[in-house]
């Protein structure tokens, strides 16, 4: 997996200050994406164990309230499967950090068995994180006022409660 871009005091994309990681590689493509050079999985630089050594580095001080990953998506099946043991690193590591994670896919195409975006690591890598705000943007949903999203389709899902309900639980 390559990844384009870490801040280290990002406000933008979760309550609080947060450490956010954008990968690299999306097949959506969404018209009016922010950052279309994303879209291509070489775009960046490789995730090695030392940017993931930087990212923990830089979730330390007790300001920061946790880790974003967007991209890109995150939930491409590939990056899936790189992100898991970072995630599961950073859990470990701090457990009273919050997990963000937005992607172009909904909830429900992650959780259906042979879509796109399902592989081996979906469900334990969606059980390790907290609130994932899914759906594609849509450009003539776009709107300004929303907290934390492009546009109005798109959902901001308490995963945990989600997982134990059946149903989803927005996380507004």
């Amino acid at each position: 997996m390559n990844y384009c871009e870490i801040k280290n005091c990002d406000i933008a994309d979760g309550p609080g200050v947060r450490v956010t990681l954008f990968v690299s590689g999306c097949t959506n493509h969404c018209e009016g994406c922010f950052q279309p050079e994303t879209w291509s999985f070489e775009y960046g630089e490789p995730f090695t164990r030392e940017v993931e050594d930087r990212l923990i580095e830089l979730l330390e001080p007790h300001y920061i309230a946790g880790l974003t990953l967007l991209g890109g998506d995150p939930f491409e099946p590939s990056n899936q499967t790189a992100l898991l043991p970072f995630v599961k690193r950073v859990r470990e590591t701090y457990p009273a950090k919050t997990i963000w994670a937005y992607t172009g896919f909904t909830f429900e195409e992650l959780r259906c068995n042979g879509s796109h975006p399902r592989c081996q690591a979906t469900d334990e890598l969606l059980s390790l994180i907290d609130v994932l705000v899914d759906g594609r943007f849509v450009l003539k949903l776009k709107d300004l006022r929303l907290r934390f999203r492009g546009s109005s389709n798109q959902r901001l899902i308490d995963v945990k409660k989600t997982l134990e309900s059946g149903k989803i639980v927005c996380a507004e």
